[in-house]
Order: C-alpha cells, then sequence, then structure tokens
C-alpha cells in the first residue's frame, strides 16, 4: 500500500471519529433540551446570577462592617427624624402650615 492511500485511509478515520463525537455531542444536546426548557434554563442562570451576587454583597458586607453600620443607622435616623425632632424640641408644625399654602397656592 503506498504512502499516500495509508494516510487518506487515516485521514478518514479520524474524519469518521470526528463526526461521531459531533453527532454525539448532538443527541447529548438534544437530550438535555428535552429534559430542560429554554425557560427553565434562563431561570436558572438568572438564579445563579443572583447568587453569586448576593455571594458577593455578603463577602463585600462583611468586609466593611463599619460602613455598612453607619449606613443603617443614617436609614434609621432619617426614617425617624420627625419623632427625633420632637424629642429634641423642634416643631415642624409651622413648617408644614407653610409647605400646605404653597403647595395650594394662597387663598385669595
Amino acid at each position: 500500500m503506498s504512502d499516500r492511500k495509508a494516510r487518506m485511509i487515516e485521514d478518514k478515520y479520524l474524519r469518521d471519529s470526528a463526526r461521531a463525537l459531533v453527532e454525539a455531542d448532538i443527541e447529548h444536546i438534544k437530550a438535555d433540551f428535552a429534559h430542560k426548557g429554554l425557560g427553565e434554563r434562563a431561570m436558572d442562570r438568572v438564579t445563579e446570577g443572583a447568587m453569586d451576587l448576593y455571594e458577593e454583597a455578603i463577602d463585600v458586607a462583611e468586609d466593611n462592617k463599619g460602613a455598612l453600620a453607619a449606613l443603617l443607622a443614617a436609614i434609621v435616623v432619617w426614617f425617624a427624624r420627625n419623632p427625633l425632632f420632637e424629642m429634641l424640641g423642634f416643631s415642624n408644625d409651622e413648617e408644614d402650615e407653610d409647605w400646605d399654602e404653597t403647595a395650594t397656592g394662597p387663598e385669595r
């Protein structure tokens, strides 16, 4: 057998084995899609992304506990500002009346 013919047969075997691998991959993908639909796959990816984001947020929060505590304290103080002002003796009643007049316009 000539060198060319042996090389051609070897190339044919390589081509056939590569084709068998591609067809096996296609069958595997078809079976996988039959098991899970596109919507379910998309939901899995979104869920995985959300979990990754959550884990990263936890890591950042653990590294910056002081900043996180200050942020939470600022939020609490912001929502409790009116009762705190009243406890300190500052009243917003006059400002509320002025606001009501400007919001509806002066009465004539």
